[in-house]
């Protein structure tokens, strides 16, 4: 309904309202209270700056905060929804279907409060990496099992080995996305500008699909980035911390999750009907994900643990390469956009075309490559 695409795009600037003062106000808190950056694990390698690591605090509040008020509004007081006016139309009228989705809500919202409490617990004690590991995990089974959110329902034709399939592959993909935002998070402004352009792009495509409301929970993860990204943009002045990535990872991976990107049985249905559109997201998250496999194999390579951190992300083999640190995650800005805007319409496309957009992925992915192959060679390489 188009009643419903104002308050929709509305909730962009009201997380960016949110987070913004909060991230300001964090700013100050942090350094009077010396929650600074802190070293980590044994064995992470990093340069300490003198710089709070707190600001995820105001993306969470600014993201699971309206969320948490929705969702309490439609459990116990589903009757104001009924007296907000939408132009003609009332928030109630979809109370019915949101009511139907209560329980895969109420598990997104819990378990992205658990994730990210592992992560400000993390900023200040330094848990083991193998620790926070099997905390994605269980987080991921449970809002598997309790909130039925799964991907390629589809599987379930198959019966219980389709079903366990597609359990497996969702809990791959939510640990998956929580660890690539936060390897990502490795320089000022890289992990919440990448993760922005992605909620944008994904908030696009759920309008255009009018999923009305998985639409607005990323235009307030969009929103909430924007405004912390007011003191994180280069040189940063708050850092999102692990309390910020991993939250922001499990938006990313939860919200795709329920996000429909393809009905192979409507040849109407918006974001299109080939079976390929399922590979969205992937398209969309690809820098990410290179950059969370190409690091785990250079450490693999080097008889080291993929979830010990150090500075031989894409960004730092970047700047190795020459660039500075601004134009390095400028360059992967716009290279996370570049493949974002390609999925966009990936299942809408005819197969060549999207053999297109996959190749053009592919070809953005081989530069980066090609360019951290030459970075290795001249003994570029660097550190978290």
């Amino acid at each position: 309904m188009r009643s419903m695409l104002g308050p929709t795009l509305f909730s962009l600037p009201f997380g960016f309202l949110i987070a913004m003062p909060l991230t300001a106000l964090l700013v100050r808190v942090g350094r009077r209270a010396g929650a600074l950056d802190s070293g980590g694990t044994a064995g992470h390698r990093k340069d300490l700056r003198p710089i709070p690591n707190i600001g995820g605090i105001a993306v969470a509040i600014a993201t699971l905060g309206p969320l948490l008020a929705g969702l309490l509004t439609l459990t116990f007081a589903p009757s104001l929804l009924e007296s907000i006016d939408l132009g003609g139309a009332s928030i109630g009228t979809f109370a019915d279907r949101l009511g139907s989705e209560r329980t895969a809500w109420w598990t997104i919202l819990l378990g992205g409060l658990v994730m990210h409490a592992v992560g400000v617990y993390d900023d200040r004690r330094a848990l083991g990496p193998f620790t926070k590991f099997v905390a994605q995990l269980v987080v991921a089974t449970v809002v598997v099992v309790v909130g039925e959110l799964r991907l390629f329902t589809a599987l379930d034709l198959f019966g219980g080995a389709g079903i366990a399939l597609s359990a497996t592959l969702t809990v791959a993909w939510i640990v998956v996305i929580c660890n690539a935002i936060n390897f990502l998070d490795n320089m000022d402004g890289l992990a919440g500008g990448v993760a922005a352009v992605a909620a944008a792009i994904f908030m696009a495509a759920t309008i255009i699909n009018g999923q009305w409301f998985t639409a607005g929970a990323f235009g307030l993860l969009c929103g909430g980035l924007m405004g912390f990204l007011v003191f994180n943009v280069p040189p940063a002045r708050i850092f999102l911390g692990d309390g910020g990535s991993l939250v922001v990872g499990w938006l990313l991976a939860t919200l795709t999750i329920r996000t429909t990107f393809v009905d192979t049985a409507d040849p109407d249905f918006a974001l299109g009907s080939a079976w390929y559109g399922v590979l969205m997201p992937v398209v969309v998250l690809a820098i990410p994900i290179y950059d969370l496999v190409s690091v785990s194999l250079i450490r693999i390579r080097q008889g080291r643990s993929p979830l010990v951190g150090d500075q031989q992300h894409l960004s730092h083999r970047l700047v190795g390469l020459g660039l500075s640190k601004r134009s390095a995650v400028l360059v992967i800005w716009a290279l996370s956009a570049a493949t974002g805007i390609g999925g966009i319409v990936l299942g809408s496309v005819e197969p060549w075309q999207a053999v297109m957009i996959g190749a053009q992925t592919a070809s953005i992915l081989l530069v980066l490559g090609l360019l951290e192959a030459g970075a290795r060679r001249r003994g570029g390489g660097g550190r978290d």
